[in-house]
């Protein structure tokens, strides 16, 4: 096993804590993005499946372990990056911690497991579960290796989100797929997301930028802060057609939605911002407060109808239908 430095600059930890470290199970409370794709279709399909409690378990396990799969790919092959970063230095792979072999078998295993366990849901859900551990190839590996293409990047990394929606739709409901504008914005919104934590890395990372990650060498400060405009911009305007489609009384939680936004945005102007580790956003106060109120005021929304907001945003002018 090969020995580093950094290791002696850390603490040191045990080869089976090592190989579980990589699996960044403390990541997997981003799973929680699968939680408004169920509730989606709870409120929007009329067919639900009757065991919908074990697949959501089943599910929830699924997604977990695919994307402990897809953390272990990363940490190997961005471990000669990584130690170009003033904490991920410390990770297992970098301090000589880890058999690089074994993690290979790790993450081929984890994935066979989750897309496996996927398969006991249904087979439209094995079929997100492996859609989900694919582009996690594409994003780490040659030859595509996306992380390293300018905007495609955070747009490779954040079609994640909407994977997951898909995922939380298909342990409700088997019988449709969710609506392309809400799926649009849930992409379009992570990738706002993951626009912001480039731009912190880029603030906070320094000289080294260029080594650590390839695609940041293109941009400056100015054209980061375009692309989370052009990112926010197109998710709200997926939002819209969405709500307007489907769910008008939505539109009160817009306002709420853009607070949360706000806030989110201005953790990048922090020195060591929490938008570099979103797996540590809960210990931000006022994030955690917008986050909850938002949250709650959409999953109210879903279910209760206020005919009042039907009236208000009803068409004022005769529609115009041309014939085919």
């Amino acid at each position: 096993m090969v020995k580093n430095n950094n290791v002696n600059n850390h603490v040191k930890i045990s080869p089976v804590v090592s190989y579980i470290k990589i699996s960044r199970i403390d990541h997997w409370i981003k799973n929680v993005f699968v939680v408004p794709g169920a509730i989606a279709a709870f409120v929007l399909d009329p067919i639900i499946n009757t065991n919908v409690f074990f697949n959501g378990f089943i599910g929830m396990i699924s997604v977990c372990i695919v994307s402990s799969s897809n953390y272990t790919i990363n940490e190997i092959v961005d471990a000669p990056y990584d130690k170009f970063h003033p904490t991920k230095k410390y990770r297992p792979i970098p301090c000589g911690m880890i058999n690089i072999k074994i993690a290979y078998i790790q993450w081929l295993l984890l994935g066979a497991i989750g897309i496996g366990l996927g398969s006991i849901v249904s087979y439209k859900y094995m079929f997100v579960m492996f859609s989900l551990w694919f582009m996690g190839c594409v994003y780490n590996l040659k030859p595509t290796r996306s992380k390293d293409i300018p905007y495609i990047d955070v747009l490779s990394e954040s079609i994640n989100n909407p994977i997951r929606m898909l995922a939380g739709w298909y342990i409700v409901s088997n019988t449709s797929i969710p609506p392309a504008s809400l799926l649009l914005s849930y992409w379009m919104i992570g990738s706002y997301f993951m626009a912001i934590k480039r731009l912190a890395e880029y603030k906070n990372i320094g000289h080294n930028i260029q080594t650590y990650r390839k695609s940041l060498a293109y941009f400056s400060e100015r054209k980061l802060l375009l692309v989370i405009i052009f990112f926010a911009s197109s998710s709200m305007l997926f939002f819209g057609a969405f709500i307007m489609r489907y769910r008008i009384e939505l539109i009160a939680t817009v306002p709420l939605v853009s607070w949360v936004m706000a806030i989110y945005f201005n953790l990048s102007f922090d020195e060591d911002s929490a938008a570099q580790n979103p797996e540590k956003l809960y210990r931000e106060t006022h994030l955690l407060i917008a986050t909850i109120t938002c949250s709650a005021a959409i999953l109210i929304l879903m279910f209760v109808d206020i005919p009042f907001l039907r009236d208000v945003f009803s068409p004022t002018v005769p529609l115009q239908v041309k014939p085919y």
